[in-house]
C-alpha cells in the first residue's frame, strides 16, 4: 500500500517536531531502537511513527497520518503497533493533542513492582495526581487501549506493566517534557526505597492539591 496525497504544511511541520522529538527518545535513554512511538494530532488527521523503523532513517517522505479510525490517509509506511492505544486517548480525551510512549527502563521497572507510583516528588502533580499502573495485556492490543484509558481517567500520564509509560499532553513538548519527569521520578523512588530499613516520605493528597493550584499558572506572565 502506497498513499501519496497533497499534504498541508501544517502537518510537515507537525511532522517535523514529532521526528525530532521521536530522536529525543533515543538520545535521552527513554527507548531503546524502535521501542516507542508517538503521535500529534493534527487538522483532520493524527501524524504517527511507523512500525520498525529507526528514527534516524525517518524523513520528511515518511509523513504518515491516519484518521481516528485508524485508516491510512497519507504515508508509504504501516503505523506504529500502538496505534489502537493513541487513537483511543484520542478519541476520549480531547485535551490530548500528542502522545508519547516509551519503554524507559526505570518507569517500567516501577511497573513490575506497584499499582500505583507512590507519591514521591510533587511534580505528581503535573500529572493530574498519583500515576497508576495498567494491568499487563499484550502490545497492540485493544485490551491494552483499554487498561490505559482507565489508567489515564483524570490523569494525564500512567504506566504500563512490565511495558513501559504512556503521556499525552496540550503538545509534544509537555508530552515529551512529562514522560522525562515520570521516568525521573521513578528512578528517584527506586533510588530512595533502596535503602535498607528506611522508607521514603511521601506527599499527602494536600500536598499535591496545593501544588496543583500554583501550577495552573507555571511559566505564565
Amino acid at each position: 500500500m502506497n498513499l501519496r496525497r497533497r499534504v498541508p504544511d501544517t502537518w510537515r511541520r507537525a511532522w517535523r517536531e514529532l521526528l525530532a522529538y521521536a530522536r529525543r527518545t533515543v538520545e535521552d535513554g527513554l527507548v531503546v531502537g524502535t521501542s516507542g512511538n508517538l503521535s500529534v494530532r493534527v487538522p483532520g488527521a493524527v501524524l504517527v511513527t511507523p512500525s520498525g523503523v529507526p528514527y534516524d532513517l525517518l524523513g520528511p517522505r515518511d509523513l504518515l497520518a491516519v484518521d481516528l479510525e485508524g485508516n491510512r490517509i497519507t504515508g508509504p509506511r504501516p503505523p506504529t503497533s500502538e496505534l489502537p492505544m493513541h487513537l483511543a486517548v484520542y478519541r476520549a480525551t480531547d485535551a490530548a493533542h500528542a502522545i508519547v510512549h516509551t519503554h524507559a527502563v526505570h518507569a517500567t521497572a516501577v511497573s513490575t513492582l506497584v499499582d500505583e507510583l507512590p507519591v514521591i516528588h510533587y511534580m505528581t502533580a503535573a500529572l493530574g495526581g498519583p500515576v497508576r499502573v495498567a494491568p499487563y495485556a499484550r502490545y497492540g492490543s485493544d485490551t491494552l487501549a483499554d487498561h490505559a484509558l482507565a489508567a489515564l481517567r483524570d490523569r494525564s500520564g500512567c504506566l504500563l506493566r512490565n511495558h513501559g509509560t504512556l503521556v499525552h499532553g496540550r503538545d509534544l513538548r509537555q508530552a515529551y517534557d512529562n514522560t522525562a519527569q515520570l521516568e525521573w521520578m521513578c528512578r528517584l523512588w527506586l533510588a530512595a526505597s533502596s535503602v535498607p530499613g528506611q522508607h521514603p516520605s511521601l506527599l499527602s493528597p494536600g500536598d499535591l492539591a496545593d501544588v496543583a493550584s500554583h501550577l495552573r499558572d507555571y511559566g505564565k506572565g
